[in-house]
């Protein structure tokens, strides 16, 4: 499976390897938090930045909005349970707000509803990861934001990015909200 980050291809994914590293190495990450952190893991090798929980204009969520090194952005949703995939009929609104969409789901999971026409599998990714790596199953497709578009959310993720990088650091109090 190649992810195209520049103008060329970058090698193959390395499989998730969870289950041979847990008795050795046990994470204290179990469901959304260790996915969350296997896709960061595999997206950071690949040049592409992450963002945990980060609002969007709509008043939606996403799990995971990055920005790789072409500036496309790119919105990652977590699912652990089938009830929560199978009931979750508000991810269609994050499609504005990236060129890419993957959904994530641990090892094991059954992703075959993601093969379903209402997922779009034609336009949405699938990664399976746990809290040590991931693996792109099924790549994206690239629907270009417009360039207005995407330079309003490049400017949200920096801002947001720096504010939280400035609480972390204590350089500023919390604020508590999201205001990007």
């Amino acid at each position: 499976m190649n992810i195209d980050v520049d103008d060329s291809p970058v090698s193959a994914v390395p499989q998730a390897r969870g289950l041979d590293q847990a008795a050795d190495n046990p994470s204290p990450l179990t469901g959304a938090a260790a996915v969350a952190r296997g896709v960061a893991r595999l997206f950071s090798r690949h040049d592409i930045m992450v963002m945990p929980e980060m609002g969007l204009p709509n008043k939606r969520r996403a799990d995971l909005m990055g920005v790789d090194a072409k500036g496309q952005i790119i919105i990652v949703e977590i699912k652990v349970a089938r009830g929560d995939l199978l009931g979750d009929g508000k991810w269609p609104e994050y499609l504005d707000y990236c060129d890419r969409f993957y959904w994530a789901l641990p090892g094991g999971f059954d992703h075959s509803p993601l093969d379903w026409p209402e997922f779009m599998p034609e336009r949405t990714g699938l990664i399976l990861a746990d809290a040590y790596d991931a693996e792109i199953v099924r790549p994206a497709a690239t629907h270009a934001l417009a360039p207005s578009r995407r330079k309003k959310e490049t400017m949200r993720l920096a801002r947001r990015s720096m504010q939280r990088l400035s609480e972390v650091n204590g350089w500023i109090d919390p604020v508590g909200r999201d205001f990007f």
